[in-house]
């Protein structure tokens, strides 16, 4: 889907939501928000059609240039696939992206209206981005249930407790999650018996409990079997649309399942962008195997 395309739906959503509020004057009924709706303050406003924008961020660690004038945008919607050599800066622009790190100079924001560089990591992550590292992080001693349980309840901040009794919708929100991530048969199982790449699944599904509308994947196949990995792609396929997502990878023919020939591939060099396009043009780049794929 062009950017063209779902900027007007996002526009013909705006227009509904608005239509409805005057006749029937009411708000939406309190369901989770969506890139459509009207926009409350405080919250993004994704009707331009631009999820993610950065604009010459620069990051110095003691005179070295972690990022270098970076600048990226990242569609609604959109799964962009990330690649480049260690040390390239990918992992720096997560920092940046999630508050984890302050640039020296450039800007970042959410939609049009979120300047990320004036929030708090917690701030960033209530209003939308999700963040999943390379070594899956889970609360090994609970059942895969009770993890995503405890995901849920986390974005229930005015709650005293964590487990109380699930609603209904809670507990079917619960299992489509549990089926997408290929783990409703395991649904009782201690989260620390799973292999490893289940683990990997089930960090993904605590952060799809929270509904974000950005969720940044760092090396999310690493240690995966190739079924697994497999797995792993369909999931990231099938959440495309619903959210917008970044993955980082060094696995280029798990990249090659997730852009389908078709989509666009990010290459990052010394923190800035060397090259940008279809992952076969980017492979054919001379540059790019010049400093990546010719290693």
């Amino acid at each position: 889907m062009t950017p063209e395309i779902m900027k007007e739906r996002a526009e013909a959503r705006v227009r509904h939501a608005a239509e409805a509020a005057r006749t029937q004057g009411t708000a939406s009924g309190g369901r989770s928000a969506s890139y459509g709706r009207l926009v409350r303050h405080g919250e993004p406003d994704f009707t331009q059609g631009v999820a993610l924008y950065l604009e010459d961020i620069t990051v110095s660690f003691d005179g070295f240039k972690a990022l270098n004038k970076l600048s990226l945008a990242i569609n609604v919607g959109e799964l962009r696939c990330i690649i480049g050599p260690n040390g390239a800066g990918k992992t720096t622009m997560m920092d940046v992206i999630t508050g984890k790190t302050r640039p020296d100079l450039g800007k970042a924001s959410f939609g049009s209206t979120i300047d990320l560089l004036r929030l708090r990591e917690n701030e960033i992550a209530q209003i939308g981005i999700g963040r999943k590292f390379q070594k899956p992080t889970v609360y090994e001693e609970l059942s895969v249930f009770e993890n995503l349980e405890l995901a849920l309840a986390a974005d229930r901040r005015a709650r005293a407790s964590l487990f109380h009794r699930l609603s209904g919708e809670q507990l079917d929100h619960i299992g489509e999650i549990l089926t997408l991530i290929h783990l409703k048969t395991e649904a009782q199982r201690t989260a620390g018996l799973l292999s490893h790449g289940q683990k990997q699944w089930l960090e993904i599904g605590m952060l799809l409990m929270q509904d974000p509308k950005l969720l940044l994947l760092d090396e999310p196949v690493a240690g995966m079997t190739d079924e697994e990995t497999e797995r792993t792609a369909e999931l990231f396929l099938s959440l495309e649309g619903q959210h917008s997502l970044v993955v980082v990878e060094h696995d280029m023919k798990f990249v090659d399942q997730l852009t389908e020939g078709r989509k666009t591939v990010t290459v990052l060099h010394e923190g800035s962008v060397l090259a940008e396009g279809k992952l076969a043009d980017v492979q054919a780049n001379e540059k790019v195997v010049e400093v990546y794929l010719g290693r």
